[in-house]
């Protein structure tokens, strides 16, 4: 008796043991030139700044950090500053010491980046928030030797870089021609754009004569199984699924909330995680039925970037707050539907980037 009470006693301990995981990610914030280094107990289901690091080369300014990213083997992270001189850079940092490696100079306003398990490539969108409405490019990086491989001519203000799980190809969106680019993610060449508008001058390439974006796509994400991309319609609040083999919108769903934004499916439960960037609010939809299962506020308005833990369990969410307001990283329970804990940050909390997971 005894003896079964123990053994029963000691596998309750050990599942209770691999459960009571800690997370770690970064998240950048726009307007104070910094990434925060963020720690998530599940035990407790609370997290903290554990480290805040100062990005950029230009103290007199603000560079604006906006997109970045953790390589694959978790060795070092990237980071996209936006506002240069007038171009952008992406930095590369190693893990744990968050000692600053290399930069090399980009295009426009470089925001949106993803790193590939294959090769190490790290792609980044210039999303040219100068002047005039022009059509811009999807930079390649080599992450080991911080050399810009190619400059990919693409659409208007392209946004929402993202890879497929094999890292053939890399998707992202062209904001004001309403389209979704997919790329070989090899060749570096584009290898077919999809019109998401029911104006089909959209195709050309540039701002057509009297075209006027109608869907605003912020963000594309392929999903790891079911061979669908994703994608956000920021300007008509809707999602929209693609078929990644025949290249045409199966579904539109409308959404509930205002402005959906950044999006992310999990990787292997139903969810789909869209953050509502016009209403401060998160949605968590099942992708089987396309319907939304629930409606998260969040701590303040302007909600921005959504990254999902690799068990599925918990949502982090950026939030970029209004004025002088700090940002935030909103923890939400898969689970539970539910948010569970703030973690405030510097002002304007933009891109978002699991690294780990650990035993507490």
């Amino acid at each position: 008796m005894l003896k079964n009470l123990f053994l029963t006693g000691l596998l309750t301990f050990c599942a209770g043991s691999v459960q009571a995981q800690v997370y770690k990610l970064y998240v950048a914030a726009e307007s104070e030139d910094e990434v925060s280094l963020i720690s998530f107990d599940a035990a407790t289901e609370k997290g903290s700044v554990e480290k805040v690091i100062k990005v950029g080369a230009f103290p007199t300014e603000t560079e604006g950090p906006h997109g970045i990213g953790v390589d694959p083997s978790g060795d070092y992270w990237y980071v996209t500053l936006g506002h240069g001189m007038p171009y952008g850079h992406l930095y590369k940092y190693q893990t744990g010491t968050d000692r600053l490696v290399d930069r090399v100079e980009l295009g426009m306003f470089p925001a949106t980046l993803d790193v590939s398990a294959q090769t190490g490539w790290v792609y980044a969108v210039n999303f040219n928030l100068h002047g005039d409405h022009e059509v811009s490019s999807l930079s390649v990086v080599d992450g080991k030797t911080m050399k810009e491989l190619a400059r990919i001519r693409t659409g208007i203000m392209p946004h929402g870089s993202r890879l497929s799980k094999n890292g053939a190809r890399q998707y992202h969106v062209s904001m004001m021609t309403d389209e979704l680019y997919e790329v070989d993610a090899y060749s570096l060449e584009v290898s077919r754009v999809l019109s998401l508008s029911d104006d089909q001058s959209s195709m050309s390439h540039t701002m057509p004569s009297g075209h006027q974006p109608e869907v605003k796509p912020t963000w594309a994400s392929p999903h790891p199984r079911n061979g669908n991309i994703y994608v956000a319609g920021n300007g008509n609040d809707m999602i929209y699924v693609v078929d990644g083999e025949s290249w045409e919108i199966t579904e539109r769903w409308q959404t509930p909330g205002k402005a959906p934004y950044n999006l992310e499916p999990a990787h292997q439960s139903n969810l789909l995680v869209v953050s509502y960037k016009g209403e401060g609010a998160t949605g968590v939809w099942d992708i089987e039925t396309g319907e939304q299962l629930a409606k998260i506020p969040n701590s303040r308005k302007v909600t921005h970037g959504v990254v999902i833990s690799p068990d599925d369990r918990y949502a982090f969410i950026s939030v970029e707050g209004i004025g002088g307001e700090p940002g935030s990283v909103d923890v939400i329970d898969l689970h539970k539907l539910e948010r569970v804990d703030v973690i405030e940050t510097g002002k304007q909390a933009s891109g978002i980037a699991f690294w780990k997971m650990e035993e507490s």
